[in-house]
């Protein structure tokens, strides 16, 4: 049995100018687990993450959430929605002016009405649960990238959201920073149990190491939906290229 969809496109068509990014796209992502939307450069991935946050809307089609239709929302109502988001950033977006625990503490301070007292337990917690406790007097221009990516993490986790967006996590890494980041996103997914993950990549290794479900999109379109299993048994040629590597675009493979 299949876990209940908690984003899904239906039917969704973005165009830019004559450029159709969108082609009539469906797609489901399923409720408390890691999802990967994988895809070459311009196939649609960014588009695709900028639709779910309501920074575009789509040109034809309509896009629920947890069973509401979010296509038509006012900019109040996208306000309050994306209260349920945290976004990882590809390259963390920290304030360099910020200590770590100021950086961390700052979506608590914006949007909650959190005593302060329990904001800093928050805050210990979830850069504990990143890998770095007791480092909230740092600064970012102290920490290694890897580092400044967890902070990044912890940030976006201190809210609780209920979906956990990230943004190419390990684009430009180290490869052994870049399994730890993986290995922190299957981590946190398993201490937050009811949040969904969605992570967009063109990281076919990293989809394969970490993923519980894979979306890979294909000139606006999804040309494969299905676990990491089903991605390997596939005999359909475009995910064929993905393992071969005759794509256009950057990709990393076994």
């Amino acid at each position: 049995m299949h876990p209940p969809s908690v984003i899904k496109f239906d039917h969704i068509t973005k165009a830019f100018g004559t450029h159709k990014v969108l082609d009539d796209l469906s797609l489901d992502i399923p409720a408390g687990k890691i999802t990967f939307i994988l895809g070459k450069s311009g196939e649609g991935k960014s588009v695709t993450i900028k639709h779910i946050m309501g920074l575009l809307r789509p040109d034809s089609g309509k896009i629920f959430v947890n069973g509401v239709e979010i296509t038509h929302f006012d900019e109040m109502q996208f306000r309050k929605y994306r209260a349920n988001f945290g976004m990882l950033f590809q390259h963390a977006a920290l304030f360099d002016s910020l200590t770590v625990g100021e950086n961390v503490i700052f979506p608590l301070q914006e949007h909650t009405k959190m005593a302060l007292p329990a904001m800093l337990r928050r805050v210990e917690d979830v850069l504990t649960q990143a890998g770095l406790p007791n480092i909230q007097h740092k600064y970012p221009s102290e920490l290694s990238t890897g580092e400044k990516k967890r902070v990044g993490l912890a940030r976006a986790l201190v809210a609780s959201p209920k979906i956990m967006l990230y943004d190419e996590p390990t684009t430009g890494m180290d490869p052994l920073v870049a399994e730890m980041i993986d290995e922190l996103i299957v981590e946190v997914n398993k201490i937050q149990k009811e949040m969904t993950s969605i992570v967009i990549s063109h990281d076919l290794k990293a989809a394969l190491a970490t993923a519980e479900n894979i979306i890979m999109l294909y000139k606006g379109r999804v040309a494969l939906a299905g676990t990491p299993a089903e991605f390997r048994a596939s005999k359909d040629p475009i995910i064929r290229q993905f393992f071969s590597g005759k794509v256009d675009g950057p990709m990393e493979f076994f």
